[in-house]
């Protein structure tokens, strides 16, 4: 399987996209072709577990990578799961489901990929006879930060280095963040918005002076952002599993197709059920949920993709973004993979903030992709009440995507004959990430210490509580720095001459 930029003429393997992280060009790396699965092939993936799963949609885009070693790297991976299914199918109503991805080591979603990618990226070096060390950088916003560090943390041969906008997480994801132990990481706030942090890192990647002061040091850059194709290529898996398992408890049959809800930012989570849909799987319609950020929801809608607007912070941090990376990834599909008119597209966006689509390209969004947006009041009040109905304490983001899901099931009410679908809403962290909004929204108290909040809702819920959320209490803040945008390269220096 060969990887080509979305932004020129670049090819690469498997191996090679992900220890490069991102092209030469700027662009993001795609499958040239998506490899399909057969209905015989998801039949034989209803008796396998997740890890068998997860081997099986991997190894149709990584077949440098041994089959038996990728599969004994997951089992590995999942195992630091406190849950032995690592992506549980919840049914909380009749036609409704939560995929509940916040069961890892740091509780999001992001650990189900990012505890995979130490080994993509190390065996990947193998394969290419790669001898450097490896400096892993990594925008966050909150999620990909705290699994980075922890994925990667006393890794041989890697360094792993995290931004974070100084003020746009939550307390609990800073506190993670800021406590993570390991002698090879490094985490750095920066003033400024999620947007900021992820362009002076994509300035890092784009800049010949900066890779050659690295090499100088014996360093070789890769990501751990959702532009890396190893950071998305695991996501996919999971789409897959969830289908499996509708079928395995006779919700459905083979073909019937599924709706996905997903709280959305850089819009990797949506793609790569996108990216499911084109290798096969009945995907019926995929609800892109935002936030009061809401420029996916009037690029899905209007057909223009207008990053110049007002940026809020919200009770959902992780999707307070006016930039998404990998819509990129999409545009270049829907374009006819037409590379030179993404690559102005997206110079575009970095000069203008803005691009437009054809009206063909913006039916074929339509097609495949409903999206709305949540105000912070409709978050709260769909976290309460989807509590006092069904008892399922939601995080913030779940609750922009429960929200969505809900607005687009209604809407069909006026469309005759609309197909019923089951409705599966992606459910990306553990409400004890967020305790003081999460505890708002139940009871409409607030308190300022996370860890308060923390045992309100387990009183309240008695939900369990995660092992490594209880153990952050007590660990000493390790990390304190602040730079501006300007000087994230400066720090990057810093880090690797220690």
């Amino acid at each position: 399987m060969f990887f080509v930029s979305t932004r020129g003429e670049e090819r690469v393997t498997g191996a090679q996209a992900i220890v490069q992280g991102i092209a030469g060009d700027g662009g993001l790396f795609v499958p040239e072709v998506f490899p399909a699965v057969t209905e015989t092939e998801i039949e034989a993936m209803l008796g396998m577990d997740y890890p068998e799963r997860a081997a099986f949609v991997l190894g149709k885009y990584l077949d440098e990578y041994d089959g038996a070693e990728l599969l004994a790297a997951l089992r590995a991976a999942y195992a630091r799961f406190e849950e032995s299914d690592p992506a549980p199918l919840v049914r909380v109503e009749n036609g409704t489901y939560m995929l509940e991805l916040f069961h890892g080591p740091t509780c999001a979603f992001k650990d189900m990929a990012l505890t995979v990618l130490p080994y993509l990226l190390r065996k990947g070096c193998d394969i290419l006879g790669v001898k450097e060390k490896i400096l892993v950088l990594a925008a966050t916003s909150g999620d990909t930060g705290k699994a980075a560090l922890e994925g990667f943390k006393d890794a041989a041969g890697v360094k792993v280095m995290t931004f974070y906008p100084e003020e746009g997480v939550s307390k609990m994801q800073k506190l993670q963040m800021c406590t993570t132990e390991g002698g090879n990481v490094n985490v750095v706030a920066v003033r400024g918005n999620f947007d900021d942090c992820q362009t002076g890192v994509k300035r890092i990647f784009a800049s010949a002076e900066y890779k050659k002061a690295l090499a100088e040091r014996g360093y070789l850059l890769s990501s751990a952002n959702s532009i890396n194709f190893g950071r998305l290529a695991p996501q996919i898996a999971y789409y897959f599993s969830a289908y499996c398992d509708l079928i395995s408890s006779d919700q459905i049959k083979y073909g019937d197709k599924v709706d996905f809800a997903v709280p959305t930012g850089n819009f990797g989570n949506i793609l790569a059920a996108y990216y499911a849909k084109r290798m096969g799987l009945p995907v019926g319609k995929l609800v892109c949920a935002s936030n009061r950020n809401n420029v996916l929801t009037d690029f899905c809608t209007k057909g223009t993709y207008d990053s110049k607007r007002p940026f809020f912070r919200t009770m959902s941090p992780s999707m307070d973004i006016l930039v998404s990376s990998n819509l990129e990834r999409l545009i270049f599909e829907l374009s006819g993979r037409n590379a030179a008119l993404t690559a102005d597209r997206m110079r575009a966006l970095a000069e203008k903030g803005k691009y437009d689509v054809t009206q063909e390209e913006l039916n074929l969004i339509r097609e495949s992709f409903y999206a709305g947006f949540t105000s912070e009041d409709q978050t709260v009040e769909c976290i309460y009440e989807f509590f006092t109905e069904y008892g399922y304490p939601m995080d913030t983001h779940t609750g922009v995507a429960m929200n969505v899901a809900q607005n687009y099931l209604e809407s069909l009410k006026d469309v005759p004959n609309a197909e019923e679908r089951p409705m599966v809403v992606v459910s990306t962290a553990s409400p004890y990430k967020f305790p003081q909004d999460v505890l708002y929204a139940l009871t409409g108290n607030d308190v300022k210490d996370s860890f308060k909040g923390i045992k309100r809702i387990n009183l309240l819920t008695a939900m369990k509580v995660p092992e490594s959320l209880k153990a952050i209490r007590y660990k000493p803040l390790r990390f304190k720095q602040v730079t501006a945008p300007a000087k994230m390269f400066d720090e990057v220096l810093k880090f690797i001459n220690e």
